[in-house]
């Protein structure tokens, strides 16, 4: 196949790795972005931390940057949950062995623009991309949108550049393209639990914390140097709400009331609500994610969603190797041929892991502290261990599997709705564990003839 001069759009972690893949196929890669060098510049303090899984190391694997990645990422096998007054009880995330890793995002997303910069792409930051000419794959930069342009000519554009995308802007403006963004009414402010004097963690490194709190929780994510990340997602408005939480008193109250545990660990805390700006979460969706054999979009630019199954960045890592299997199976010229296939492949996946990252919220925040929904995943590990080619949990079909998220998507509702039947039973509480409950789900499961269980 014949090398193209390439542009991206956006330097984050989607448009760097794309960079190294399309390098490694002997493309020349320029990378626009309007934001400085992320590496010269202090993180915007409005950051979740990452849960990198197996989607997302396959595609760094692939091109031999996998164990580089690693290096600064933490395994964590399981969710703790702290209740008010209670001692806080693990959940295990899968088998023995299975952890999603937690990564600063500034951390990676430096590393990704190094490692992409070894492979040979040029970054042009504080560069600023104005309008796009998607018939001719032109790029208009300036320093202000009323000022002068410079004009750049490429043979194709890809569109990385985030939830609110340039070039999927100017997208939309043709007929035909169809896009909604849906915002929660939680948003999200970013804290943090600092290192013990010795650098090390002051509460169990290898786990997810979580204090779920019904509409609102905190999470902790741990980093190399010994922090945590904390992220407090609760409503805009209301009651119990970022709205209500205004002065250090107000702050000060509230925590005592719903996290006294994490006082003494949080001693940053009422400095970082200050300082830390509350953000939005959204949901975007749109399609096409082509233009002709000019332009596509990969990543958030095209299917933004909440991070509430850790998914987000995996899922536009995913995006990249599904393209560069089908460049790979296509070497031809034709382009748009490649892009159709692509977009075809990713949408039903992409629709689907926004409608299980948003069912999750509910489970983070609310059903981690419930004893019918213990209950449901003590059944669901007993059935997924002794019958592991007839029954994959939900979570492990999303997180370490490689199947399609519209396949977890589809089974999941199936065993669900078989478990929604199984905990009405009357006495469940007292016969979960007996073998009739166990031929009952069998039975259940034969009827509704699932999708055979693959990784």
């Amino acid at each position: 196949m014949q090398t193209k001069n390439i542009a991206i759009v956006g330097s984050g972690l989607v448009g760097s790795l794309l960079a190294i893949y399309l390098r490694r196929r002997g493309n020349e890669v320029t990378v626009f972005d309007r934001r400085p060098d992320i590496r010269t510049v202090e993180f915007s303090g409005r950051s979740i931390n990452l849960a990198m899984s197996v989607r997302g190391w396959d595609a760094l694997d692939r091109v031999g940057i996998g164990d580089k990645i690693r290096e600064l990422a933490i395994p964590m096998d399981k969710r703790t949950i702290h209740l008010v007054g209670e001692e806080a009880y693990h959940q295990y995330y899968g088998k023995e062995g299975e952890a999603i890793y937690s990564i600063p995002r500034g951390v990676l997303n430096r590393k990704m623009i190094d490692l992409a910069e070894e492979h040979g792409a040029v970054f042009r930051f504080d560069e600023k991309v104005w309008d796009i000419s998607l018939p001719e794959a032109k790029i208009f930069t300036g320093e202000t949108e009323k000022g002068e342009w410079t004009e750049y000519q490429y043979d194709m554009i890809f569109g990385c550049d985030g939830a609110f995308s340039r070039v999927r802007h100017k997208m939309q403006r043709r007929s035909r393209f169809d896009y909604s963004q849906d915002f929660l009414d939680t948003g999200y402010k970013e804290l943090k639990i600092p290192a013990n004097d010795d650098g090390t963690h002051r509460i169990h490194k290898n786990s997810l914390h979580i204090w779920p709190r019904g509409k609102f929780m905190l999470i902790a994510l741990p980093n190399m140097d010994g922090t945590f990340t904390c992220t407090l997602f609760m409503p805009h408005e209301g009651k119990d709400s970022f709205e209500e939480l205004t002065t250090d008193e107000e702050v000060t109250k509230f925590w005592k009331k719903y996290f006294p545990g994490t006082i003494e660990l949080m001693p940053t805390l009422l400095e970082d609500f200050r300082k830390n700006p509350t953000s939005a979460l959204v949901t975007i969706k749109c399609y096409p994610w082509t233009y002709w054999n000019k332009v596509a979009l990969v990543g958030d630019s095209a299917h933004a969603i909440v991070p509430f199954y850790g998914q987000g960045m995996n899922a536009g890592f995913e995006d990249i190797a599904v393209l560069d299997d089908i460049i790979e199976a296509n070497q031809t010229e034709d382009w748009q041929t490649i892009f159709e296939k692509y977009q075809e492949s990713r949408k039903p996946d992409a629709d689907a892991i926004a409608e299980l990252s948003y069912r999750n919220f509910m489970e983070m925040s609310s059903k981690t502290a419930d004893p019918k929904f213990l209950l449901r995943k003590k059944i669901e590990k007993k059935i997924s261990e002794k019958h592991p080619d007839k029954w994959l949990p939900l979570y492990s079909r999303v997180t370490f599997s490689h199947r399609p998220y519209s396949e977890a998507l589809e089974i999941g509702d199936q065993q669900a709705a078989i478990m929604d039947k199984i905990l009405k039973i009357s006495d469940i509480e007292d016969t979960w564990d007996s073998v009739e409950v166990e031929e009952k789900i069998l039975d259940l499961l034969a009827k509704n003839d699932p999708v055979e269980v693959k990784s």
